[in-house]
């Protein structure tokens, strides 16, 4: 890893709306510079996305930024990041999103023009690869509509580029479900950092080239699919934990290729990123309860710069459409966090600690992301010599801090859980701090027809 030391060391530092490298947007939006925004992801209704629907498509599209804009502009709004993730017809036949990406841009362009409301659009293209399998990082057909998507999309009006990125899904899926740490650790720390590397190279070129930002990537895939799967207690709670602090080595690949944030919002992963980069980030937590459940409604916003609702379906509500009525849910509590900072240090520091309090012992998933046990876990991810070593001692340091917290009579957990513990940190402290010993000791135990070695230039 290029990072060997943290650019904030303090757990009062690690503050929502504020980062010590904020981003300026094209049209004036200072993330991370003072003032939290709110961050609007959504998707389609159920619906065929084919030729014969390309104009209703379009027309969601465009309902969704007007009503958007037009009810953060009734708030008062200060301006907002709308996200397109792309659905797979939008990125295997790019035109169609960069189609999309013109739509709203337009109306986005409208809305500064006419009232001065900044906003801006992060262009999120779905990781095409995974429907390979064995997965093609390097070679895959797909790599190319993505990237002129990417390309295309971005001169379009994407002005923030992110990706959930796939490279080791292939390997970790079965090791999720299988409570397998080792094979966990192996596909973060050795292909998903192998293929971030290949991967984000390309997209920070792409940012570059046409002026736009190289946002961040979101172990999505990885670590939210454990969050998911310990809420509806196919796993423990304690092992989604642990992938939740391994992902972090593999998220971070993008900043050290030239990401400058914000990071994706469904990356949990995110305080980690910000206390050893100092970049703004995106995160979710309550307002993303349309997309999925989890543990961490309100500790998620202590550190957030942008505040997000993960993807919300274009479907009518009693109040409106649903996309409007999220805007306006997470505008309130960017409004309230405003406010906070606005009053002074000792204000923000009541409503962080207010945030934290409600959620950190409640799981030990949300135990992880208050700030001082972010500080404490993000020093151990970058001081070994490898992105294994790092892993491994951030994840070790984790089960510390859940040991100390059972100790202390503050967290219960049930005993299928407490018999976890021992077991993980055996585990853990079998896997060697080089990255080459780990890997061959991987090898002879992995399901070779799962992936390929090539594709990870191993």
């Amino acid at each position: 890893m290029k990072y060997k030391s943290l650019v904030i060391n303090n757990p009062e530092d690690l503050m929502f709306g504020i980062a010590p490298k904020p981003v300026k947007t094209r049209r004036g939006l200072e993330i991370g510079g003072g003032q939290v925004y709110a961050e609007l992801n959504f998707t389609l209704p159920i619906m065929s996305i084919n030729s014969s629907t390309l104009p209703e498509v379009y027309e969601h599209y465009r309902q969704i930024t007007e009503g958007a804009l037009e009810r953060a502009l009734h708030l008062q709004s200060k301006g907002v990041v709308l996200e397109l993730e792309t659905l797979l017809e939008m990125t295997k036949t790019p035109t169609i999103g960069i189609e999309i990406v013109k739509v709203m841009d337009e109306i986005c362009e409208k809305y500064y023009q006419t009232h001065g409301l900044k906003s801006e659009i992060r262009l999120t293209p779905n990781d095409l690869r995974e429907f390979e399998r064995p997965a093609k990082q390097r070679t895959s057909q797909y790599l190319e509509p993505m990237f002129e998507l990417f390309d295309k999309g971005s001169l379009a009006g994407g002005d923030l580029l992110s990706i959930e990125s796939t490279g080791g899904k292939e390997v970790s899926d079965d090791a999720l479900m299988n409570c397998d740490i080792k094979t966990v650790m192996f596909a973060l720390s050795v292909l998903g950092v192998r293929d971030m590397q290949f991967l984000w190279k390309k997209i920070v070129a792409v940012a570059n080239k046409n002026g736009k930002i190289a946002g961040g990537d979101s172990a999505c895939g990885f670590a939210n699919t454990a969050m998911v799967l310990a809420e509806k207690k196919y796993i423990p709670k304690v092992f989604a934990t642990l992938v939740r602090v391994i992902s972090v080595v593999r998220s971070i690949v993008a900043m050290e290729e030239g990401a400058i944030g914000p990071d994706k919002d469904c990356g949990y992963e995110g305080p980690f990123i910000k206390a050893i980069t100092g970049i703004p980030i995106s995160m979710e937590g309550k307002t993303a309860a349309c997309a999925h459940l989890s543990p961490l409604g309100n500790i998620a916003s202590a550190c957030a710069d942008l505040w997000s609702n993960e993807s919300v379906q274009n479907i009518k509500l009693l109040s409106g459409m649903a996309p409007t009525a999220y805007m306006e849910q997470l505008e309130y509590d960017a409004r309230l966090m405003n406010e906070a900072l606005r009053a002074g240090k000792l204000h923000r520091n009541v409503l962080q600690q207010l945030l934290v309090s409600s959620d950190i012992y409640t799981d030990p998933q949300a135990l992880i992301l208050a700030p001082e046990n972010v500080i404490r876990i993000s020093r151990e991810l970058v001081k070994g010599d490898s992105y294994v070593a790092n892993a491994r001692n951030g994840a070790l340091t984790a089960l510390d801090i859940i040991d100390e917290a059972l100790a202390s009579g503050k967290m219960k957990l049930s005993d299928i859980e407490l018999a976890y513990l021992p077991i993980l940190r055996d585990e853990l402290e079998s896997i060697p701090e080089n990255e080459s010993d780990f890997v061959e000791m991987m090898l002879p135990v992995l399901y070779h027809s799962k992936f390929t070695l090539a594709e990870y230039g191993l």
